[in-house]
């Protein structure tokens, strides 16, 4: 239990070292939160400071996902390995260092299973290029990555209760950060 909860910890405050931030400060430049969504994901980091950087950042948070997952799998039997995914993009959405204002959670949700099932991040991969490419928001994209990697999870790890309801519970948590961009969506679509 101990290294359970230690692993859970070092995941948050993983999770809670946000590179973009980081990054842009290096640079000499303003908050990425302060522009566009307030988000300092890839999406944002490329609106504000080009196509290198966002694959920067986007390999920087996969990089430290695919780490924590290392560990976790490493320690710890598999069925608890989702729930320190799980308390990675927490960290991530609420970080510690950043004034609890971070990012999604979508690039580290796809490092952390990368080192489960690699494969299955191709395949989701696809799922966001190609919802892109009808839909044209990458939020949508997002939720066709993350349901597509969860799904793949669930059938590479088993139908285990405790394993699967924390892949369930970490897309929910990723689904629901996204509902500012939902919110927005809709009043687009439909003005009062």
């Amino acid at each position: 239990m101990a290294i359970f909860i230690t692993l859970l910890l070092t995941a948050y405050l993983a999770g809670s070292v946000n590179f973009s931030i980081i990054l842009f400060r290096l640079m000499g430049r303003s908050d990425p939160r302060a522009q566009f969504s307030g988000n300092p994901g890839t999406t944002n980091v490329y609106r504000q400071a080009g196509l290198l950087w966002a694959i920067l950042v986007l390999l920087l948070d996969f990089s430290r996902a695919m780490g924590v997952s290392w560990l976790a799998i490493y320690y710890l039997p598999m069925r608890l390995v989702p729930w320190v995914g799980l308390v990675l993009i927490l960290g991530n959405r609420f970080p510690c260092f950043h004034g609890f204002k971070g990012g999604k959670g979508v690039a580290n949700y796809m490092g952390f299973f990368a080192m489960i099932t690699g494969w299955s991040v191709i395949y989701a991969m696809v799922a966001w290029v190609t919802a892109y490419g009808l839909f044209r928001k990458p939020f949508i994209a997002s939720f066709f990555l993350i349901l597509t990697l969860g799904a793949l999870v669930v059938k590479e790890i088993g139908m285990d209760s405790i394993s699967t309801s924390g892949v369930a519970v970490t897309v929910a948590f990723i689904i629901a950060n996204h509902r500012q961009n939902m919110i927005e969506l809709l009043k687009k679509d439909n003005p009062i």
